[in-house]
């Protein structure tokens, strides 16, 4: 029985013409041969499996060529070809640094430098996965890389270049070797199956051509992989199960499903997918990568940059035509905000299929039925709410509207009612997050109109005319935490305090303010100048008058803060709570 050979050393370049992939790169290595211009130092570095080590003996081969053809490649026929293809060559050394990388083998190596070929010109040492030698080692090999003698010639191979040292790296011809497109992948294990004699499917090479990931030696050991499954009839389905690849015709289906807004047939398909043994990130993964295509099919200027075969990139095409482009973004946008967040998710699955539905309701109406975006419609109606142009006496209306905040309690209300009328609660309920609404948005305007800061000294001026408006105590206590979020850093201690105080109309338009101590009120007193002015212009009214003063201390009673104050109205009214959670309200 004839000895088996994998594809991979079997199918090796024996020439810089059957390097797949690297035209560029075996273009100028092949002139520097015909030109006999060579370096004393090369450093190939790339991803696994592109050729680096291959293109390096083939390089040496043609270096000590006794005669090589008119465009830089070895003959094959000399004595030197002969020997380097019978593997007793005495020119040609390889060394493993990943095994060899102590100082003694690199000093061992520097030796056999000092003896000149007995046949050919060079002497030509290869050292492969170089980046693995050690800095001691690195440093004995420096001194005879900068002058080797004239008959050496180092060819070096890496897959992690910046491992190695600068000074290293500064005196050698660099060549980044790259990966291999799906389109040469596929022509290549084309070749080697004819050769093989082993029929195929196109769709079944490019399933394969992907899972390489841009490496040759990695596709031609799926491809024997493959081919030992298959039986010498490599079909597509036959690949996807071998490989445990999901289907791409799922990825198909859950696109035309999401445009169509049938997020439910999606969920059947997650299901049988997750059945099948795949992963759900997996799925969002691969997914994102589908749609990723689709988007580049849409223009025949990013159509080349489909590394698909020539069948998948026609159901591209046809599929982008179906999908508008804000849907491609959008989905791409959630899905890799799925993959974020999917390692440090508690319930996966639950991640995926939230991803999956908003995905499916991006191009269904806010309208219709069932969608499930109302969420996204509340807060477009609050957004809108905000923007209204609202009143001056909204503001009052939370003072009309506090003495029906209060709930009956469960024995009081009514047993039941009827489904075609609103119950008194909810009747006060509305009116009360109507009240509310309208106080935030008359504050919200404020606070956004106001972009002066407070400092001490300050006498700000009004950019209307003062009059003397009236104002109530509500228009008094959103002007002062108005102007108490203004102050500026080097005031925010008598600010936070300022916060926590409650002015009050004595007699319009007079104003009083009860302080904690002695030390508070010498701080106010500071700035009672910057105070009343600012009142005066927020206020529209000239005539303001500010009175500040101890509180008296009594024993047993203080003055409590507006969060005690809103603690103990939420603990005497449970309500109000359940309003602020409702609301998703933060307390100033």
């Amino acid at each position: 029985m004839e000895e088996y050979i994998v594809s991979a050393r079997k199918y090796r370049p024996m020439s810089f013409d059957t390097v797949v992939g690297q035209q560029a790169l075996t273009t100028t290595l092949k002139n520097a041969v015909k030109s006999g211009k060579l370096a004393h130092a090369y450093l190939f570095c790339g991803p696994r499996g592109v050729g680096k080590t291959t293109c390096a003996r083939i390089f040496a081969k043609a270096i000590n060529c006794q005669s090589p053809t008119a465009d830089g490649e070895a003959c094959g026929q000399c004595e030197s070809c002969q020997a380097f293809n019978e593997q007793r060559s005495f020119n040609i050394f390889e060394l493993d640094a990943a095994s060899n990388n102590s100082v003694e083998h690199i000093k061992t190596l520097m030796e056999q430098t000092r003896i000149p070929p007995q046949v050919g010109k060079y002497k030509v040492f290869i050292i492969d996965e170089v980046h693995m030698l050690s800095t001691a080692a690195f440093n004995a090999f420096l001194k005879t890389l900068e002058e080797p003698p004239a008959h050496v010639i180092f060819i070096l191979a890496t897959t992690e270049k910046h491992k190695i040292l600068p000074t290293i790296l500064s005196r050698c011809q660099i060549y980044d070797f790259e990966r291999m497109t799906v389109r040469d992948t596929i022509a290549h294990l084309k070749n080697v199956a004819r050769q093989e004699g082993i029929t195929y499917e196109d769709e079944a090479l490019a399933v394969i051509a992907e899972k390489a990931d841009g490496g040759m030696r990695d596709a031609l050991s799926i491809f024997d992989q493959a081919v030992s499954f298959c039986q010498g009839n490599i079909t597509y389905q036959k690949v996807i199960e071998d490989l445990n690849v999901l289907d791409a015709e799922n990825y198909f289906q859950i696109v035309d499903l999401a445009v169509a807004n049938k997020a439910m047939d999606i969920m059947l398909l997650l299901n049988s997918v997750i059945n099948k043994g795949f992963d759900g990130g997996l799925l969002v993964q691969g997914l994102a990568k589908h749609v990723r295509n689709v988007l580049m099919a849409k223009d025949p200027q990013t159509l080349p940059l489909l590394e698909v075969s020539d069948q998948q990139r026609q159901r591209y095409q046809e599929q982008a035509k179906k999908c508008p482009v804000p849907f491609l973004y959008k989905a791409l946008q959630l899905m890799n905000q799925c993959d974020i967040n999917y390692r440090q998710s508690s319930n996966k699955r639950l991640l995926v299929e939230l991803t999956l539905i908003e995905i499916a309701q991006i191009t269904q109406p806010d309208d219709a039925p069932g969608s499930g975006r109302q969420p996204r419609r509340l807060k477009s109606l609050f957004k809108q709410l905000m923007q209204q142009p609202q009143p001056k006496h909204a503001v009052r209306q939370v003072a009309a509207a506090e003495p029906v905040a209060s709930t009956p309690h469960k024995e009081d209300a009514p047993k039941s009612t009827s489904p075609q009328s609103a119950s008194p609660k909810n009747v006060r309920s509305r009116q009360l997050v109507s009240s509310i609404t309208n106080s935030w948005d008359v504050l919200r305007g404020k606070l956004k109109n106001k972009s002066t800061s407070l400092t001490p000294g300050d006498n700000p001026t009004s950019s209307a005319s003062e009059g003397n408006r009236a104002f109530t105590q509500e228009d008094l206590q959103i002007e002062w935490l108005s102007m108490c979020n203004r102050m500026p850093q080097q005031l925010s201690g008598i600010a936070t305090r300022m916060k926590n105080m409650n002015p009050v109309i004595t007699e319009l338009p007079a104003i009083e303010v009860t302080v904690d101590n002695q030390l508070a009120l010498e701080q106010m007193e500071q700035i009672k100048g910057s105070i009343v002015s600012t009142l005066k212009r927020d206020l529209q009214n000239a005539a303001i008058t500010l009175t500040l003063r101890v509180a008296e201390q009594k024993k047993g009673e203080r003055i409590l803060s507006r969060r005690e104050q809103y603690e103990q109205m939420a603990k005497e009214n449970p309500s109000i709570g359940k309003l602020r959670d409702l609301l998703d309200l933060n307390l100033a």
